[in-house]
């Protein structure tokens, strides 16, 4: 808080002044809420002065919604030098043009991006879809994750959790909790839908991504009106904690908000598990970007450049509990956990021969072979309004309602509960909403 407060003063200070200051020593960064450690934002300060000879200054401002973050891009009135949105939004921002390459020359300043990025996240952004263009020129990935469910094992059984029909069990009626992120769920049900097709090779998993015709749209919506009645709330931040209080039996959950809500709920003793259902799901990723309207495109090349040293990378894991995207020995040797009694194959992820048999937490690194049932979704375009008046239908008023009681009813226990235990710092991580449309 300090430092937000800090960087927050700055912000006022320099945008009140900017027409009076040089902007070549400004470095205007937007990026999601609690999404780095405001510390190496400083340290970035000094380093870049070691590098360059010149001085910057950071203004540092946040969003919460992808949409929010592009509106301002797209005006041309923010000339942010560097922002972090998800991938679909970088496909959405290259095709109107608004995104400059990426400068990978830094003189006798090691080029950490090429030399630390994993190789299936290479392999990943190839699939985004830039036109003519290569995605890797004019964005640099930042923090990747899955989609999945997260179930309490005292209610729910692996092998239950392990298919999405889980989500039409009556057994867990009003005990499901869905994320409200209609991209992340059409992708994945139909993946699921079409799970037969796939595995005969009649479809590619990676085809149907792009599929948005209304064959597909009415098949995720009957299933959909099938998992709506039994569905507690849709919810955006709020399932953790309904999980880890025992509100909730299951949560199509995103990685990172389930790895939040397995290190709170061990402390108070409930066993919460994660799985990607045998059916497949999607990958998301978030990644640095150059704005067109950027007034300082040397510093901010600099500044994502700095992002892929692994130990500014490993602060930044440690302080969001997210994952990030570098696969150097120095990131492997840190995310090593002892305490796990299974080991994954992450070999895909670090490298052959790095990480084939090691005990990594398959929150953050899955195992080769859940990882090779997932695929990157795309920018809807123009159908987007399609995508998203289909979602509303499915929540309706009904269960709308339903979820701002939950809310009401979670924010008052809250305030009613005294903090009964000091979590340790690796479970203190805040998990970022990632909001989508």
């Amino acid at each position: 808080m300090k430092n937000c407060i800090k960087y927050l003063f700055l912000a006022v200070i320099v945008l009140g002044s900017v027409a009076c200051n040089d902007r070549d020593s400004i470095l205007k960064v937007y990026n999601w809420a609690d999404y780095i450690d405001e510390t190496v934002l400083e340290e970035f300060e000094v380093w870049y002065q070691e590098q360059t000879g010149q001085e910057i200054s950071v203004v540092y401002q946040t969003f919460d919604i992808n949409e929010t973050m592009l509106s301002r891009i797209e005006k041309g009135q923010e000339d942010y030098d560097v922002v972090c949105p998800s991938e679909y939004i970088i496909e959405r921002m290259m095709a109107q043009n608004l995104l400059l390459p990426i400068e990978r020359d830094f003189g006798s300043t090691p080029n950490y991006i090429d030399q630390n990025l994993s190789p299936f996240i290479v392999k990943s952004f190839e699939k985004v879809n830039c036109g003519d263009k290569r995605a890797l020129d004019y964005t640099v990935p930042y923090m990747w994750g899955t989609t999945g469910i997260l179930y309490n094992a005292k209610y729910v059984t692996d092998e239950e959790a392990s298919s999405w029909d889980v989500l039409v069990n009556p057994k867990f009626h009003d005990k499901l909790f869905v994320k409200d992120a209609c991209r992340d769920v059409y992708t994945t049900l139909l993946l699921y839908l079409k799970n037969d097709e796939i595995e005969a090779g009649l479809l590619d998993k990676d085809s149907i991504m792009y599929s948005y015709n209304a064959e597909y749209m009415a098949l995720v919506e009957d299933f959909l009106k099938q998992v709506a009645p039994g569905v507690a709330g849709w919810e955006a931040d709020f399932g953790k904690e309904q999980m880890t209080q025992e509100k909730g039996y299951l949560n199509l959950s995103w990685s990172g908000d389930a790895k939040w809500a397995y290190d709170e709920a061990q402390i108070v003793g409930v066993d919460l598990r994660y799985c990607i259902p045998k059916e497949g799901s999607n990958v998301w990723f978030d990644g640095w970007v150059i704005p067109k309207y950027a007034k300082n495109v040397k510093a901010a090349s600099y500044f994502i450049n700095f992002l892929c040293r692994s130990d500014i990378a490993i602060r930044n894991m440690d302080a969001t509990g997210y994952v990030g995207v570098l696969a150097s020995p120095e990131i492997l040797e840190a995310m090593i956990d002892e305490s796990q009694d299974y080991t994954v194959n992450a070999s895909y992820f670090f490298g052959p021969g790095m990480a084939d048999s090691v005990k990594l937490n398959h929150m953050f690194y899955p195992d080769s072979i859940d990882i090779s049932r997932c695929t990157l979704m795309h920018d809807w375009g123009e159908d987007t309004p399609r995508l998203i008046e289909m979602w509303t239908r499915i929540k309706g008023d009904n269960a709308s309602v339903r979820t701002y009681v939950l809310i009401v009813v979670l924010f008052l226990s809250m305030v009613g509960l005294p903090i009964a235990s000091k979590i340790r710092k690796k479970n203190r991580k805040r998990s970022r909403r990632r909001k989508r449309r």
